[in-house]
């Protein structure tokens, strides 16, 4: 019996591989920016570390959101965003 293969992911954050499941997917098409639960949203995703609100700082500050989902990314939009995840490591 084969073993499953785990699918890793980077974080835009700290740089560091981890499991997909530990990381969630901030998913860009034809300019919406939305938190991405599933993993499966349209568009190009970029991943950030859950429940580690330093990578989320370290991304904000690197402007890596923008350079990962290749396009222009309002501080609104960064906020809300950011604001989301805040809310997602509170549940």
């Amino acid at each position: 019996m084969k073993d499953k293969k785990i699918p890793m992911r980077r974080c835009i954050g700290c740089m560091e591989s981890k499991e997909k499941k530990q990381l969630v997917r901030i998913a860009g098409y034809e300019g919406n920016i939305t938190v991405d639960l599933t993993g499966r949203a349209k568009g190009r995703g970029a991943y950030l570390c859950k429940s580690n609100s330093a990578c989320w700082d370290k991304a904000y500050k690197k402007k890596s959101l923008e350079r990962s989902l290749g396009m222009v990314v309002s501080e609104e939009q960064k906020r809300d965003i950011f604001d989301k995840l805040t809310k997602l490591n509170e549940e």
